[in-house]
């Protein structure tokens, strides 16, 4: 083990852990390998996570919320509704593009991951579909979309464009003429909300 003279915290776990994931994978990686990788003993990383599963639930949510990160200045920005929704699913899109093709076996791993991780992916997705509700609720005090349910709304807006940010279809997302794809469903997706 090498040495270590930070402090061992769950972030430098976490960041490690991500580490050994992208180098191992999730059937190969374990405990032990996060533990070697920053000089400390098993148990060290074991009284921040109370188990593998614990921790592999935590390595998913931090890079899950990386995207909601992203996105969450959209929904507080000054740019009028419409714009927002659009800059929003734009960013979306982006950010799950950027993952998939950027570091394609750590993308990978976090497929895996998140098919074991209990509450983490249904947190993600209620937490983007928040934002969601909370652009298209502006933009019924602005008089810009009509709907009497912003909430039910955006669980619609955000079933209509998984096609361009759900995992499953990251295959798809490299094609030839996916960005007009995109473009044509966000603009239906905006006028339905028009009326």
């Amino acid at each position: 083990m090498a040495p270590t003279s930070e402090i061992l915290t769950a972030e430098r776990i976490l960041e490690a852990t991500e580490e050994v994931l992208r180098r191992h994978g999730p059937a190969k990686a374990t405990v032990v390998d996060v533990a070697r990788a920053l000089g400390v003993s098993h148990g060290s990383v074991y009284r921040h996570f109370r188990t593998k599963a614990a921790l592999r639930e935590a390595v998913t949510k931090r890079w899950l919320d990386r995207t909601s990160g992203e996105l969450s200045g959209i929904v507080t920005g000054d740019t009028a509704p419409e714009a927002r929704l659009r800059d929003w699913l734009a960013a979306l899109f982006a950010a799950k593009r950027r993952k998939a093709g950027e570091d394609p076996e750590l993308f990978a791993t976090y497929m895996v991951l998140t098919d074991e991780a209990g509450t983490a992916v249904g947190d993600h997705i209620t937490d983007l579909t928040t934002q969601l509700a909370r652009i298209i609720e502006a933009g019924v005090q602005t008089g810009t979309f009509t709907t009497p349910d912003p909430e039910s709304s955006a669980r619609a807006v955000f079933q209509a464009t998984g096609r361009f940010h759900d995992p499953c279809y990251a295959r798809e997302w490299e094609q030839p003429g996916v960005e007009g794809e995109f473009e044509a469903v966000v603009e239906l997706v905006v006028r339905g909300l028009h009326v």
